[in-house]
């Protein structure tokens, strides 16, 4: 007898993952149809830029070419969200841009307002993101707890 487990014939990762994704979409979508953000709500999301389906402008390709993090809070507009990807615009420098993320590439998803968070596996395989600067779009960044809080973190990595 084995302390390992079988290895499942159901992708049980990758369905969790889609679930988590949802809350994404879900949120984003009442934001959408709501015209704006309730409260004092905003978001800070993690997206890679290299994922299939990602359209960013070319010179925020070449400044975050792996990785990059946008603020949803005070500047944005023509967001649109679908069931498998979003649409924002969004001031980076004080010149508009607009994105469109599909939400398999999206990483992580804060909400500082109640310390909310949700981090996904982009690839159980892949190296750890290399430190990057945060995007400097046109929205003021928030202090909030960093107690852990309501934050959410799902690891997939098998038990050896």
């Amino acid at each position: 007898m084995t302390d390992e487990s079988p290895e499942s014939l159901i992708p049980y990762d990758e369905i969790v993952q889609d679930a988590l994704r949802a809350v994404v979409g879900r949120v984003l979508g009442e934001v959408e149809r709501s015209g704006g953000l309730p409260g004092d709500h905003h978001f800070y999301i993690t997206f890679k830029t290299r994922s299939p389906g990602v359209s960013i402008p070319k010179h925020l390709m070449e400044r975050f070419p792996d990785e990059m993090t946008i603020v949803i809070q005070h500047r944005f507009w023509d967001l649109k969200v679908e069931d498998d990807d979003f649409t924002v615009g969004l001031s980076f420098g004080g010149v508009p841009a607009l994105l469109h993320v599909p939400f398999a590439a999206v990483t992580q998803f804060h909400d500082p307002a109640v310390e909310f968070a949700l981090t996904f596996q982009a690839n159980a395989a892949e190296e750890p993101p290399e430190e990057h600067e945060e995007a400097e779009n046109d929205a003021p960044k928030s202090e909030g707890a960093e107690d852990g809080s309501n934050v959410v973190s799902v690891d997939f990595t098998k038990k050896k």
